[in-house]
């Protein structure tokens, strides 16, 4: 039964997940951008170079390192069409255990064979029965199931994130984070407030799935249909919040812009251009909130985090051209 009640994340979970996860995830730099705002000088925090390509490294391997060696036998599920599909097949290959994988019909290619080559069983299903088939195999084997953003340990992971901004920016006033299920911004949002109360951390979405806008402005959370969330290019943002990420940014997170399709095509190509970056369409979300949504953001020092840079190499041409 569900009370009602939910247990935030803290700056000890995360900062124990740091230690998990120190020499698999790599500590990536701030990398400061000339071409900022003078009023709110911009750095980056580039995800995409995590050997997975993207942030979800962190919680995977958080969740399956906090396993017990008898959980971790039996191996690990996880249903996902991207990022939290390699981190999972990643932390298992790590940890020398089996994986199964569950991801739509229709996934790119690439993401499939990215999979496979970590040594995880890719089991493909038809749209919408990615969760079922996991809970199938979970119930079949006696496997764990490492959610992609709905999990304590996933959420403390990712927000380990927070606390090297904090340890290379100590200043920093305003942290920009995409958001879609809410396990990145929720442990974000934690080590932030935990160790620099001060600072700002918000949220940027796409306006053709702003279902978080929506809920957080109805202090509840507000369910999109799945055919509206996908519309957006963004294709890591189509999912929603759980209870348990919404109870955080409910709790912890500033604010919240959305961006529109061709400011976060924009984005991509200034991350490309201009900082040397590779970012996924979902990985750009923040910095297109920077360049094109300045007017209602704070002012000062500002960290967009840039989470992926998993993109199929014809879609980045095209962003390019």
């Amino acid at each position: 039964m569900h009370t009602g009640v939910v247990n935030l994340v803290t700056v000890d979970d995360i900062e124990a997940a740091a230690a998990r996860i120190q020499g698999v995830a790599v500590r990536t730099p701030l990398v400061p951008c000339l071409w900022g705002d003078p009023d709110r000088p911009l750095w980056l925090k580039p995800e995409n170079l995590q050997p997975v390509g993207a942030f979800k490294i962190r919680g995977a391997y958080n969740a399956v390192a906090r396993l017990t060696d008898e959980q971790r036998a039996r191996g690990v599920v996880a249903y996902s069409s991207g990022n939290h599909a390699q981190a999972v097949a990643y932390a298992a290959r790590e940890f020398g255990i089996r994986a199964w994988i569950v991801v739509p019909e229709g996934t790119p290619q690439v993401k499939v064979d990215a999979t496979r080559a970590l040594g995880a069983e890719v089991v493909l299903v038809a749209a919408g029965q990615r969760e079922t088939r996991a809970y199938e195999i979970v119930a079949e084997r006696g496997a764990a199931l490492i959610p992609p953003f709905d999990h304590p340990d996933v959420i403390a992971g990712q927000g380990t994130i927070g606390l090297e901004i904090v340890a290379d920016l100590a200043e920093v006033d305003l942290v920009l984070v995409p958001v879609s299920g809410g396990g990145l911004i929720s442990g974000v949002a934690a080590a932030m407030k935990g160790l620099r109360p001060g600072a700002q951390v918000w949220a940027v979405e796409p306006e053709l799935a702003a279902d978080t806008a929506a809920s957080l402005r109805a202090g509840h959370l507000v369910s999109w249909p799945v055919e509206d969330r996908d519309r957006t290019i963004a294709d890591g943002l189509r999912s929603q919040p759980s209870e348990l990420t919404f109870a955080h940014q409910r709790a912890l997170v500033d604010g919240i812009v959305t961006v529109a399709e061709d400011e976060i095509r924009d984005a991509v190509a200034v991350l490309a251009h201009r900082a040397n970056l590779v970012a996924e369409p979902s990985g750009a979300v923040a910095t297109a909130g920077y360049l094109h949504h300045a007017g209602e953001l704070p002012r000062g020092r500002t960290v967009a985090v840039v989470s992926g840079g998993n993109v199929d190499p014809a879609a980045l041409a095209a962003l390019l051209a």
